[in-house]
């Protein structure tokens, strides 16, 4: 016959047992889970179809985060309502680091204001900005029988030429777009939009002068510059660059507000976990460091970014949707105008 004390050690050497049992068959903590990521391959989600500048610079990326990460990086091309739907795709996904976005930070942008209402995720709330990781320039350019050949003689032409001066841009809510109505407004001339589907069209009728000038990107925009089909006023620029060091800069011109990039980054789903988003940031910095990443960047027209924090990516992108909500409502844009 047992005793009290007996029964009472028994009960607590069952119980003990039966909390390290439970312990043994609970699930792999999250945490444990966020320690051992990326642990099967991560997918990058580029929202426009293959050969563009988001596609181009996604796949470098891809290439080089997969070596950085140990594990394949798979880029899938999600094309389709200006960048909508692939950026859907990735907004709805799991927060848990194996779905990316490779965004057009700048056309997002414009389309939060521009498509406001209609679009089914927001670019702020539904996003955890990781890194930008480049930028391409943009270039004003004119047709060579427009009589000037600096952006203080187009600003002169355009006021002695009131609805006289056209400009043709590759879509509503395209970067190229925004540049051309800071410039318009900061001008304070009158122009006339005229809206193509793309930018081959645009650049097609500006070479043929059925249009006289554009701003345009620079991988766009300088084959034509050194054919002499088009002639460079100014780069959208606070300085010079490298790419066309004998063109100026808006802002050595006279006018530093038309400094305009198409600018790209990488975004996770909201709610991805922080040492995720840290371990992503980390890699994308790594790789904007190596030479021969910059160089394939510059090689298709685009300057690899600074590397930067979570935070001060997550700043850059708030930044991008504020300023164009302000040039949208000024000019009075439309999705379809």
């Amino acid at each position: 016959m047992t005793t009290p004390l007996q029964r009472a050690s028994r009960r607590h050497w069952l119980g003990a047992g039966l909390l390290t049992l439970a312990t043994m068959l609970a699930p792999v903590p999250f945490a444990a889970a966020q320690a051992t990521y990326p642990d099967k391959p991560v997918r990058l989600v580029i929202p426009y179809p293959p050969g563009g500048a988001t596609d181009v610079i996604g796949r470098i990326v891809a290439a080089r985060l997969g070596d950085a990460l140990g594990q394949q990086v798979v880029v899938e091309n999600r094309g389709g309502a200006g960048g909508n739907i692939g950026a859907e795709v990735v907004a709805k996904s799991a927060p848990d680091g194996y779905t990316l976005l490779m965004g057009a930070l700048t056309s997002h942008s414009t389309m939060a204001t521009l498509e406001k209402g209609r679009l089914r995720y927001d670019i702020i709330k539904d996003f955890s900005p990781v890194m930008v990781v480049g930028s391409v320039p943009l270039v004003v350019v004119v047709n060579p029988k427009l009589p000037v050949n600096t952006l203080d003689e187009l600003i002169k032409y355009g006021k002695a030429n009131p609805g006289k001066l056209n400009y043709a841009s590759s879509g509503a809510g395209a970067p190229q777009r925004m540049a051309a109505e800071i410039f318009r407004k900061e001008a304070g001339i009158d122009m006339v939009h005229v809206p193509y589907k793309g930018s081959g069209p645009a650049m097609t009728d500006l070479v043929a002068g059925q249009v006289n000038m554009m701003v345009e990107t620079v991988p766009a925009a300088q084959p034509f510059i050194k054919s002499g089909q088009l002639r460079p006023v100014a780069v959208a620029a606070a300085k010079r660059i490298s790419m066309l060091p004998d063109v100026p800069a808006a802002g050595e011109a006279g006018m530093p507000s038309l400094d305009v990039s198409s600018t790209f980054g990488v975004l996770a789903p909201a709610g991805t976990p922080a040492p995720v988003i840290q371990r992503l940031n980390g890699a994308l910095a790594k790789i904007l460091e190596m030479p021969d990443v910059k160089a394939q960047f510059l090689q298709q027209g685009v300057y690899a970014a600074q590397a930067t924090t979570p935070d001060k990516a997550a700043e850059r992108l708030r930044d991008e949707v504020s300023r164009w909500q302000k040039v949208i409502t000024d000019a009075k844009i439309q999705s379809d105008s």
